[in-house]
């Protein structure tokens, strides 16, 4: 049975989709960008503040679904300058225990929603 997942801690959905699909005991987490959730301004001070805003809107996402950083077994991150990874990287492993930090992917892209420099997308299980 798949089970929609929304907080009003995270951004609302800007298009036909749901922050999160629960299917079972997977969690299927839409693309998060930098969109703070009270004033759906974008914060794009500079690239770890960006990334840090993806990352607290996915962890919203996570606790509306009753999981963590800890549950999550598969990021994808995409971002428009691989220069950027280190900075990007840095604040991303800041949310795991490297010991049993999710597989992963990251990926140049050509460009992004509303403009941004990176979007994070997770899959978890309970």
């Amino acid at each position: 049975m798949k089970k929609i997942i929304f907080t009003d801690k995270a951004p609302a959905p800007i298009g036909p989709y749901n922050q999160a699909v629960l299917v079972g005991n997977m969690l299927y987490t839409s693309g998060q960008i930098a969109l703070h959730p009270l004033t759906m301004e974008l914060v794009l001070d500079d690239i770890e503040t960006e990334t840090k805003q993806v990352m607290e809107n996915m962890k919203a996402v996570l606790e509306a679904a009753d999981m963590t950083f800890g549950n999550v077994v598969k990021t994808t991150i995409f971002i428009m300058d691989m220069g950027d990874f280190v900075r990007i990287n840095t604040v991303y492993g800041s949310y795991f225990d490297e010991n049993t930090a999710p597989a992963r992917e990251t990926v140049q892209v050509a460009g992004l929603p509303k403009g941004v420099n990176v979007e994070i997308s997770m899959v978890a299980v309970k």
